[in-house]
């Protein structure tokens, strides 16, 4: 079972092709700040939110119109809390819903209790998935994207065990962890990360890509004291 297009209450730009199908970036593109290795610094176990509630709010009423209520669910790059909504909850108790968590450090994962199954590993080690993602309906990473330094590698991954019609999802915001994330993301601003990120689906096999934007950052109230943090998802379509 697929998923549906979110409407058009979330604005949304399709990504356009560009760079003549040739790779525009450059090895040192990838590099950071610190180069040491990952599970270094996600050793310590973080119990706490990446981006703020309306954020989280906005994703999560996004999921709801976008996961499926049955089927498997890829969440890279996972932390204690998907920010799914209830009917993915419902599934998992059910029986209906695998949700397959992704990330780096194993006290995070076993406090998701969304999760069917946890998997620790180090994508920039090894951008392979694990034999149990397979035949996904979905795939989800949240603020995270900006960490992979081998992010077409992993999507690749990605888009060869998505069923036809499957799709991915990649939240973005300007919330990150200088220091890992990828140099180039540091130097360009919010639209350009989003055709990047646009770019890696394309290149990854994805061509039914579309931009959404989930807030724009100007909170509830509108004025300065109510913002929140920006959010949008890059989500690429696998042709069916």
């Amino acid at each position: 079972m697929t998923s549906t297009a979110p409407p058009s209450s979330f604005p949304s730009t399709p990504y356009t092709a560009r760079h003549g199908g040739k790779w525009p970036y450059t090895p040192a593109d990838f590099d950071r700040q610190d180069p040491s290795p990952d599970d270094v610094f996600y050793k310590p176990t973080r119990l706490v939110p990446h981006i703020d509630d309306q954020a989280i709010s906005k994703l999560t009423q996004y999921y709801a119109l976008s996961l499926p209520s049955k089927g498997k669910i890829l969440d890279l790059c996972s932390s204690w809390i998907s920010h799914y909504p209830p009917k993915v909850g419902m599934g998992v108790a059910k029986g209906d819903t695998q949700v397959i968590g992704m990330g780096m450090n194993k006290a995070e994962l076993e406090n998701n209790s969304i999760l069917t199954t946890r998997v620790v590993k180090d994508l920039n080690e090894d951008p392979t998935l694990p034999a149990e993602a397979k035949d996904l309906n979905a795939a989800t990473c949240v603020v995270s994207i900006d960490y992979l330094t081998r992010p077409v590698e992993v999507l690749k991954e990605v888009h060869e065990r998505l069923v036809p019609g499957g799709e991915v999802h990649l939240a973005i915001s300007n919330r990150c962890f200088p220091t890992k994330a990828i140099r180039r993301w540091l130097r360009i601003d919010e639209e350009e990360r989003l055709r990047m990120v646009g770019d890696y689906l394309w290149f990854a096999g994805f061509r039914k890509i579309d931009i959404f934007t989930l807030s724009n950052g100007a909170g509830n109230g509108g004025g300065w004291f109510s913002r929140c943090d920006p959010l949008w998802v890059v989500r690429g379509r696998k042709e069916e």
